[in-house]
């Protein structure tokens, strides 16, 4: 039984001193309780959100009242990732709740461990109904099937803890291996080097032919200051 002290909470108290005296702003409600604002201990608050997750049933206690909830919502600090607000759903004794459950894959699967192959986890997490008694805080799926690149975990194939009751589509794939391709490597022609030279030595002769012309029939240009005066 995991339980939480809660205290009242006055809607005009700052909720910014509130957290910096080491309290946490929080609220609950439920299908036949109306919405009531209260405060928990910064410290215990982080120790129950740790062990119950939001799919455990967390007993809150204090103010005259003993009630069964679960954590429904947590406000995170975009920045420092800490929590600044929760939400509680209290729900009636004997009702059946339906929750997201987080996956705990277990074993070892042969077709990575010896094949090579890849883990390709697709959820991780089912959605079941249970009482609150029977809720598990996490639902084991054993790898050890994934045999062959082809073998799958469907979410039929998961057995379901006592009295909790599957609601993820039964055929969704939960897990499966993915076999890695073998990169291909393309030869690059070498290059031929001869080719290149011959090449380059023919660009020459031509250039050296060429200068030689000029050089025979052209007029030689005359330095501007040495140009001589015209007649008169």
């Amino acid at each position: 039984m995991i339980t939480l002290n809660i205290h009242k909470r006055d809607l005009k108290e700052n909720l910014e001193a509130l957290r910096d005296g080491g309290m946490i702003p929080a609220i609950y409600y439920g299908k036949k309780e109306k919405s009531t604002p209260i405060k928990v201990a910064f410290s215990d608050f982080i120790k129950v959100w740790r062990k119950a997750g939001e799919s455990s049933v967390v007993t809150l206690q204090g103010e005259g009242v003993e009630l069964d909830s679960l954590i429904y919502d947590v406000d995170v600090h975009p920045v420092k990732g800490t929590a600044r607000h929760a939400d509680f759903y209290v729900f009636e004794k004997g009702q059946m709740i339906q929750v997201n459950v987080p996956i705990d894959f277990v074993g070892n699967a042969p077709a990575v461990k010896e094949l090579g192959g890849n883990l390709v986890k697709v959820l991780r997490e089912l959605r079941v109904e249970a009482s609150p008694k029977d809720l598990p805080h996490t639902i084991a799926v054993d790898i050890s099937f994934l045999a062959t690149f082809s073998s799958v975990v469907l979410a039929k194939d998961i057995k379901m803890p006592a009295g909790v009751t599957l609601i993820t589509n039964a055929d969704e794939v939960v897990v499966s291996v993915y076999e890695p391709k073998e990169e291909v490597v393309e030869e690059v022609a070498a290059v031929d080097m001869s080719a290149i030279e011959v090449a380059k030595k023919g660009k020459e002769a031509k250039e050296g032919k060429e200068g030689a012309e000029e050089g025979v029939g052209g007029k030689a240009e005359t330095p501007a200051g040495d140009a001589k005066p015209a007649k008169k």
